[in-house]
């Protein structure tokens, strides 16, 4: 039998990063024998954590001059045990696929010379992806309008699009209901945001309750939400389901007419192939207001609604109220979103990742 060349993956360990590298590697595993390096935040995401490798890393941005000095510590422990562990199991290639614990992982490769490959699925540039760029032989992209690539470096640039788990392209959407029928709303806090939607969002449903609007919520809380969330719902006889991170959204997306989400790439990208009309909602305190730029993106396309945080009290019913009764927009939306499609994106970047290693030998 034939041992199969190793390939790494470092990834990030929010659903944002951690998702598009689950994605990457169900494709190369086919051929390939594939490690994921994460942080520990990024475990509630994998099933199987047999190939997982846990690095302890953070952010050196931070305005505690103690936690920026921890932190580069760090990462200079972090890029020694992974240059050593590379050095042994010498990989064919490492992908960074953003966020602060693949950057060590990246260093380390460049160190011993091992080819990197970095991708970024925001709008903008990401931190640790801007700092590797410099070091790695190709970015592969969602979109061709991603900001923060250097004009020097353009000639590294693959134009992916979107890595989304295979799973999504399999599911078969519900037929449109009648404008009579209550909508089903798929509330998506994210690993970020769920204590925020919790806290906001209930009040909004209830208000639409008062004014007869019909919904059928879903909604993604902490833990500790659920029984306060139950309680409000319950009182005003609103049909609900709640449920925590370990559930499948994907079971929720089938039955879903509107979502309310934050806008890191992952997600509105899994909603836009699925013809979900959304409100994005983008994170403020994202870094370089990534979600924003990701929002206004596809706003600008007629791919979604987007919403300010800072309106939510003032303007989340006003759009319900609106779509409930002008059900054509959400059509109109679905009809927009088929000019997107991600399906073909994971058989594009394998045709990519074969040609790059027949030039490298």
């Amino acid at each position: 039998m034939i041992k199969k060349r190793k390939i790494i993956i470092a990834t990030g360990g929010t659903g944002g990063h951690v998702f598009p590298a689950l994605s990457l590697s169900d494709c190369l595993k086919k051929n390939f024998e594939v490690e994921i390096f994460s942080d520990k935040r990024g475990l509630k995401y994998f099933k199987n954590k047999k190939n997982i490798r846990v690095i302890d890393t953070g952010t050196i941005f931070q305005k505690n001059f103690f936690k920026t000095i921890l932190n580069l510590n760090k990462i200079v422990f972090s890029v020694i045990y992974s240059f050593l562990y590379l050095k042994k199991i010498k990989p064919e290639i490492v992908f960074g696929m953003g966020g602060y614990s693949s950057f060590p992982v990246c260093v380390a490769s460049y160190l011993l010379k091992i080819p990197i490959i970095i991708y970024e699925n925001n709008l903008v540039l990401g931190r640790a992806n801007r700092a590797l760029l410099p070091l790695a032989r190709k970015i592969l992209v969602s979109t061709k309008n991603t900001y923060g690539i250097k004009k020097k470096y353009e000639d590294k640039i693959f134009i992916s699009g979107y890595l989304l788990r295979k799973e999504i392209f399999e599911l078969e959407k519900n037929h449109d209901k009648k404008g009579n029928e209550e909508l089903s709303v798929l509330i998506m806090g994210g690993s970020q945001s769920a204590k925020v939607f919790g806290e906001k969002i209930p009040e909004i449903v209830v208000q639409c309750c008062k004014k007869n609007i019909k919904l059928k919520i879903y909604q993604q809380c902490l833990e500790k939400q659920i029984k306060t969330i139950e309680e409000i719902y319950d009182k005003h006889k609103i049909s609900f389901k709640l449920f925590s991170f370990s559930e499948k959204l994907s079971d929720h997306y089938q039955i879903s007419d509107l979502a309310i989400t934050r806008s890191g790439a992952s997600s509105i990208a899994e909603l836009i192939n699925l013809r979900i009309p959304f409100i994005a909602i983008p994170l403020p305190s994202s870094a370089d207001d990534h979600q924003l730029k990701n929002a206004l993106n596809f706003q600008k396309k007629g791919y979604c609604f987007l919403l300010e945080e800072k309106f939510i009290f003032s303007k989340l019913f006003e759009i319900l109220e609106d779509l409930n009764n002008n059900r054509e927009k959400l059509l109109l939306l679905k009809s927009k979103m088929r000019e997107h499609s991600d399906k073909d994106s994971l058989s594009k970047v394998s045709k990519f990742i074969e040609k790059f290693l027949n030039e490298k030998n």
